[in-house]
């Protein structure tokens, strides 16, 4: 048999089952699962409890109290002692096995008050006990306790995912952090060595982004990043790892990515980036502020690159290159004659009182001053697949 409330939202949950800091200061009842074979004894215990302000699900033996405790949205456990089909000390422990539960306190409801009992209890995992027949005030404190234990651990459980979260991600952003990127980078690099397989990599700097702060304040400027971050992973597959490598730098890494593939990711998020617009703070300005950014690429394997700090810095120098020539452009270190400009797009003009000049559009150029020996494609030869697992040639 089964009763309780009506169903709730119990918050969203952080790893391995625990919830986050807004779930836990949620003030909603407790749920109580009383396992209990014997019916009057369930409806007293339970009647008690919802008086008290608790809601209470009842099941009658041990095997419905492990299926009910799996599906979550339990904040507490009274298990009788003899259950039929699983007994309470197995149910016990199976719940305290459960995955994906948190901390889970499990009371075992006893007739018996020997010490041998009681320290089996404890050795399965039980965090308190409570004798039968009830009384009401031990039954209350004993259940208060255990909540009050859990809303403890489930406190530090929320503050450790916080630190965990903010230890590999970007606050602003919600990105992968520069901390993130290290390890990473090292990862992919030893996975594309060991199964032959390319990695690009693209360094992305937002240009002018100092000015727009000077011209209309850092909050502006933070939603230029933050939309820019947006885009930026909204223009990739979900295998490619995006991380902000600075105030206005990003690192993507592209595993299984050729040179083709590479330019198109990247003039991908050149188009999508340059089709943003912003409204303007100020009163009287009618013109939305558009953004460009510049983009260089590094590929592995490479004459030049044989080591993931040379691929970091073989996109470094091709941003510095696209820098140098005024930004809004993609720069692709190594290949020479590669040559794809994306059609000409007109950007909104700055505030005369801004000082600002506009960049130009003046598409894609080569960082490496070595001549290639391959012909230029068409103008509209460079494709790639937007989610597929790999971009080739």
């Amino acid at each position: 048999m089964e009763s309780g409330g009506p169903q709730r939202d119990r918050g969203v949950q952080g790893p391995s089952g625990a919830p986050t800091a807004d779930a836990v200061e949620r003030p909603e009842p407790s749920r109580v699962l009383l396992a209990e074979d014997d019916e009057l004894t369930a409806q007293f215990a339970a009647e008690l409890l919802r008086r008290h302000g608790h809601e209470v699900i009842v099941v009658a033996d041990g095997e419905a109290a492990i299926e009910r405790a799996g599906l979550g949205d339990i904040d507490l456990v009274l298990v009788d002692v003899t259950l039929p089909r699983v007994n309470g000390l197995e149910t016990c422990r199976i719940i305290k096995t459960l995955p994906g539960t948190g901390f889970l306190p499990v009371v075992l409801v006893t007739m018996r008050t020997d010490t041998a009992s009681r320290v089996e209890g404890l050795r399965v995992g039980a965090d308190d006990y409570v004798s039968k027949p009830y009384d009401e005030r031990e039954l209350i404190v004993r259940v208060s306790t255990g909540l009050r234990t859990k809303q403890l651990h489930d406190r530090v459980a929320a503050a450790r995912a916080k630190l965990e979260e903010l230890s590999t991600h970007d606050e602003l952003t919600g990105l992968y952090n520069f901390r993130f990127l290290n390890g990473r980078l090292a990862e992919e690099f030893r996975k594309s060595e060991r199964h032959h397989d390319p990695l690009a990599c693209m360094l992305i700097d937002i240009d002018g982004l100092r000015q727009w702060n000077e011209l209309h304040g850092r909050y502006y400027g933070d939603g230029i990043v933050r939309d820019v971050s947006t885009s930026i992973r909204a223009a990739l597959r979900d295998v490619d790892v995006v991380c902000r490598y600075g105030g206005d730098e990003f690192v993507v890494l592209l595993p299984s990515t050729h040179f083709a593939g590479a330019l198109s990711a990247a003039d991908r998020v050149f188009r999508d980036v340059r089709a943003l617009r912003w409204p303007s703070p100020r009163d009287g300005d009618e013109e939305a502020a558009q953004v460009t950014i510049s983009i260089g690429v590094s590929l592995f394997p490479s004459r030049d690159v044989r080591s993931k700090e040379q691929l970091l810095r073989a996109a470094e120098a091709s941003l510095l290159r696209s820098k140098r020539d005024g930004g809004d452009r993609i720069c692709v270190f190594q290949h020479q004659g590669y040559i794809y400009s994306p059609p000409s797009q007109s950007v909104a003009p700055l505030p005369a009182s801004s000082g600002l000049k506009a960049p130009s559009n003046s598409g894609i150029v080569a960082a490496r001053r070595v001549p290639s020996s391959l012909p230029a494609p068409p103008e509209a030869a460079v494709t790639g697949d937007r989610r597929g697992p790999a971009r080739g040639a």
